[in-house]
């Protein structure tokens, strides 16, 4: 059972973080727990953990905030161990570094800070970039799998659901846009064809062959011959 001291640091820790939320972290304590708390890191741009949602406990001993808690990590992100507990200067892995001044924010700022360092660690794991990355892009689909995920953290949910959305609609937009496209390329080759056939006939007619008139023929013979005699008659 949680010392009276203990509740009362939890409960002041909560209502701060209510009141000034810290970023990429969301935290709360379990309805019937107070010493169990959740928590979501939501991955730092410009890491392999971008767009990713990490879901984990954080669990207080009684005697908190003069000893540390124990952390660990559920959702699969590809530098700590699921289900394992994570050794930390902040956790109870090391009590003899712990500082009653640290609160849960601090705990886990300093969490999201060390999950982009690569410096091994008891309950590390070594995974490549493009493995973190296929595992932040399904993170929250594996969040939202978890009973008290939804529960506690029904606004991640949401946020799950209208992508799924999203990419319904986009989905079933693409054979739409197909059928379109291919009934406009139909139509401009047919509207080719039909203009390659106004203007075959009007080329036929500007190649074909005009016969020389035999009349101009004769015409022609009759004045060479004119000019030719001239002379003749001049003398």
């Amino acid at each position: 059972m949680a010392e009276k001291s203990c509740v009362k640091r939890l409960q002041k820790e909560y209502r701060a973080l209510c009141k000034e939320p810290v970023s990429h972290v969301v935290a709360r304590p379990s309805p019937s727990d107070i010493l169990e708390w959740h928590y979501v890191l939501e991955g730092s741009e410009g890491t392999p953990f971008a767009g990713g949602y990490y879901y984990g406990k954080i669990k207080f001993p009684p005697e908190y905030p003069y000893k540390p808690p124990g952390i660990i990590m559920i959702t699969p992100n590809g530098r700590f161990m699921t289900q394992k507990k994570i050794c930390l200067s902040m956790s109870d892995f090391h009590p003899e570094s712990w500082n009653p001044m640290w609160s849960v924010s601090s705990i886990l700022t300093g969490l999201l800070s060390f999950m982009t360092d690569n410096s091994p660690t008891t309950g590390s794991v070594n995974t490549t970039a493009a493995d973190k990355r296929r595992l932040a892009k399904d993170s929250l689909a594996f969040n939202c799998k978890n009973a008290a995920f939804r529960k506690l953290f029904p606004e991640y949910v949401e946020r799950h659901d209208q992508e799924l959305h999203s990419e319904q609609h986009v989905s079933s937009q693409a054979p739409q846009e197909d059928k379109s496209r291919a009934k406009l390329e139909k139509h401009g080759d047919s509207s080719v064809e039909d203009a390659k056939r106004v203007d075959a006939p009007k080329d036929e007619r500007r190649n074909r062959k005009q016969p020389f008139p035999t009349w101009m023929m004769l015409l022609l013979v009759s004045i060479f011959g004119v000019v030719m005699a001239l002379p003749l008659l001049q003398l």
